[in-house]
């Protein structure tokens, strides 16, 4: 007989199966060539996080999608590089499949050379950098705060801090947890001082 944690070990592969096949524009970077420790894993989390919540841990480039009893499933993630990372407390205020792009207008005065060109926008596909799937992160004061976790079709950027303040997933596990997180989840980016214990 099954335990708790095999069936849902083997729910998440067969998610990560469907995800990689069936679409194949979807996810070019099918997840079984990334290496074992970016693969998505469930792992017992701290005391009192209730299930159904998106939590990142910048110090360990990772993010939590929470289950019930104090479980969770591991995804190896993408932040945002140095004094662009911002951390707090944050709800899924829209989400979007295949995503369009357009940089912010500190991004194109930040580094006009590589987003000037996209000014007006540049539509979804796999060459988008958000990527398959994208979560928008809404807050109740500033409501779009242009944070996205997103897909990624460029999975040596996984557990690095290169992008522009977004989390990213290579595109086959954003698919995943796209199709489980419902509008208005809460998400909370931790400082860097504050990990998500255990990994």
């Amino acid at each position: 007989m099954l335990s708790r944690r095999q069936l849902l070990l083997s729910g998440l592969a067969t998610l990560s199966v469907a995800a990689t096949g069936g679409e194949a524009h979807e996810g070019s970077e099918a997840m079984e060539v990334l290496p074992p420790v970016l693969m998505p894993r469930i792992v017992p989390v701290q005391a009192g996080l209730p299930p159904g919540e998106i939590h990142v841990d910048p110090n360990r480039f990772a993010l939590y999608w929470t289950l019930s009893d104090q479980m969770a499933v591991r995804y190896a993630c993408g932040i945002g590089r140095p004094g662009l990372y911002e951390p707090g407390v944050f709800y899924v205020g829209a989400k979007k499949e295949w995503p369009s792009w357009t940089p912010t207008p500190d991004m194109i005065a930040r580094e006009p050379e590589h987003y000037a060109q996209y000014a007006d926008g540049m539509p979804g596909g796999p060459d988008n950098p958000l990527g398959a799937r994208a979560l928008y992160l809404f807050t109740p004061e500033r409501g779009d705060t242009f944070l996205r976790i997103h897909g990624t079709n460029a999975p040596e950027t996984i557990a690095t801090a290169v992008s522009n303040g977004c989390a990213r997933l290579v595109n086959a596990q954003i698919m995943e947890l796209y199709h489980v997180v419902p509008l208005g989840t809460r998400v909370v980016l931790y400082p860097p001082s504050e990990p998500l214990l255990p990994s």
